[in-house]
């Protein structure tokens, strides 16, 4: 093709393009296909008229295009300052309302905790425990009242208590998903608990004391808190108010606002708790210069929370937030062939749970039924079988005697509904060509030997169970998508761990992780609620309560745990495709073979194809 007729062809289009780089608005998208379209004659001019103007014109616009749509993405240090100083300040102002509540109910929680402890001596004990209160009585004989700040380690102290307080604040986040009640409850909790521990000290005449030295990380923290339940409350009354969305679309809007607001105030915990380690022992700093650090506390959580948002929409307005932004349901499509990061497959693995939810739920059902009922009859005292402990990390203590059996009919019981599990739960995802027999045969002689881990390990031994835990989840796939013995597939799952095993090891951290947020939600008080009302409801004697009470316990804390083993074994899938490809590059090969044979490449023809006149 001559190049003027090659110019009277394409400048119609180029002078739109000259049009659109010139306009003072431009769409982001619009602009990526302008690069695209210039690229293509861009690369057909360099190919066929290499020391001509138009390859010069062209290359000058296309140069334009790039530093349009590139010259101001932000670095990632600055893309982190700007969610602090653009994007939190508009979820804050959004969730103006939930924060009121919280603020609101924490007030009065606190109100009734020192009208409570005022009318009733014995209230105190009850909240705050008998062994606390007498331990703090005896560091006030001692004239030391603020001692147990002072028990530890600044760095481990600090570690500790963030760590703690991280729990606390995504806990009563999460639980906001029980129509808000349960963010409201925790707060109600933690209220009452604060009223109570401040009258203790002005019942001792020791009031300005504990509040100088209190308040220096409380001021913080306590802000955390209340934070934490507007966001609890908000997710929540996304599910209970959906407006004019689906009550689903409604939540993952609600749900997404709040986990904005969590990841923000996730540096106030971290700061709360080094001012809790470092800072507090110190009583015996000036009263003024303690004084004004809290002061400066509290005005920093007032002009952050409340006063910067205000500004912040008066100035911009009420700017479109990315999370009000939903997902298309024909965009959660699985992209099997692609090299995925770990975050990559958690986002798949969530797509998958949601598309075949309630399959997974009866699967999850059906197996903790299973479970439960066989442990029951099998039992020789069922009630005593399993004990379940209080407090926040009572999962990792009662976790090892639903596996951890050495009894050969306990052991059944164990591995028989896994393996169901685990086979379910990849059927339900894709077909196989083996023989099923097989396929179960093999994933039940993986069950087993995991189930020995536990048994001659102590009872579920960390370390051991982190080192292995990812082998054993890989292999499970590999054993479902390929064919050969148990040998050859364990073979296999060696070969595809070879260079990747700490990003399986990172990804199955976060998936426990997850699952251990979702266990200590049975730790909460919305159990003990239901279990005393089960105790009205059903006029049993104490024995058969406590069989049934416990047969309850078993069947919540199987279900629990395997909708969480479905979520890891699911993760598994793209995890297996995303390593299969980066190993064998099968795809990659498939696409560049396929290339010379199509018509156009980007945009610039054959030679055969082009024809010179």
């Amino acid at each position: 093709m001559r190049e003027t007729r090659f110019i009277d062809q394409m400048k119609g289009k180029w002078k739109e393009f000259e049009h659109i780089l010139k306009s003072p608005t431009k769409s982001p998208e619009r602009l990526y296909h302008l690069f695209i379209n210039i690229l293509d004659d861009l690369s057909f001019a360099r190919t066929y008229y290499p020391n001509r103007s138009v390859r010069v014109y062209l290359n000058g616009v296309a140069q334009q295009i790039f530093f349009t749509v590139y010259r101001k993405r932000k670095s990632n240090a600055r893309k982190l300052f700007s969610f602090w100083t653009n994007d939190m300040p508009r979820v804050l102002f959004d969730a103006r309302q939930e924060l009121l509540i919280s603020f609101l109910v924490f007030a009065v929680s606190v109100a009734i905790g020192i009208i409570s402890c005022a009318m009733d001596d014995t209230f105190l004990e009850v909240i705050l425990g008998e062994q606390y209160v007498q331990m703090t009585l005896e560091n006030i004989a001692s004239g030391d009242p603020m001692a147990v700040y002072k028990q530890k380690g600044e760095l481990s102290m600090s570690l500790g208590i963030a760590f703690n307080n991280l729990i606390v604040a995504f806990l009563t986040f999460v639980m906001g998903i029980f129509y808000t009640l349960g963010s409201l409850l925790i707060l109600i909790s933690n209220g009452i608990m604060l009223g109570a521990f401040q009258f203790f000290f002005v019942k001792e005449n020791l009031f300005w004391e504990s509040f100088l030295t209190i308040w220096i990380h409380g001021t913080l923290e306590i802000s955390a808190i209340i934070i934490a339940g507007a966001a609890g409350i908000a997710m929540g009354k996304g599910f209970v108010f959906p407006g004019t969305y689906s009550r689903l679309k409604s939540f993952q809007r609600s749900a997404r606002r709040g986990l904005k607001i969590m990841l923000g105030i996730a540096p106030i915990i971290v700061l709360a708790a080094f001012f809790e380690g470092f800072l507090t022992r110190y009583t015996e700093t000036s009263d003024v210069l303690r004084g004004l650090f809290i002061f400066v506390c509290l005005a920093f959580v007032i002009l952050y929370v409340v006063v910067y948002p205000i500004i912040y929409v008066k100035r911009n307005g009420l700017t479109p937030i990315e999370s009000d932004k939903l997902i298309v349901d024909k965009d959660l499509e699985i992209n099997w062939r692609a090299i995925k990061t770990n975050g990559n497959i958690i986002g798949d693995t969530f797509v998958l749970f949601r598309k075949n939810f309630w399959s997974c739920l009866v699967v999850a059902f059906a197996c903790a039924g299973l479970y439960t009922v066989s442990a029951f009859f099998i039992s020789e005292d069922f009630s005593e079988q399993f004990l379940f402990y209080e407090g926040l990390f009572s999962t990792l203590r009662q976790l090892p005697q639903f596996f951890a059996n050495d009894t050969l009919a306990m052991a059944l019981v164990v591995c028989l509904p896994l393996s169901m599990l685990l086979y379910l739960t990849f059927t339900g995802v894709h077909t196989i060509k083996q023989p099923h027999w097989l396929v179960i045969l093999k994933l039940s002689i993986i069950v087993v030997l995991f189930d020995i881990i536990v048994v001659y390990t102590g009872s579920f031994n960390v370390l051991l169970l982190l080192v292995l835990l990812p082998i054993l989840l890989l292999w499970t796939a590999v054993c479902y998508y390929e064919d050969g013995s148990v040998y050859h597939t364990f073979r296999r799952t060696l070969e595809l761990l070879k260079k990747q095993y700490f990003n399986a090891l990172g990804l199955f951290a976060v998936l426990m992780l997850i699952g251990f947020i979702f266990f200590n939600l049975l730790d909460t008080i919305v159990v003990e609620l239901f279990f005393e009302k089960l105790a009205w409801l059903l006029p049993f004697e104490e024995e058969v309560l406590m069989k049934i009470g416990t047969a309850i316990l078993v069947f919540i804390t199987m279900t629990t745990l395997y909708i969480v083993f479905i979520l890891t074994i699911l993760a598994q899938i793209p995890l297996y495709f995303s390593y299969l490809e980066a190993s064998e590059a099968n795809y990659l090969v498939e696409g560049i073979e396929k290339i010379g044979n199509t018509r156009r490449i980007r945009g610039i023809e054959q030679e055969n194809a082009v024809t010179s006149t």
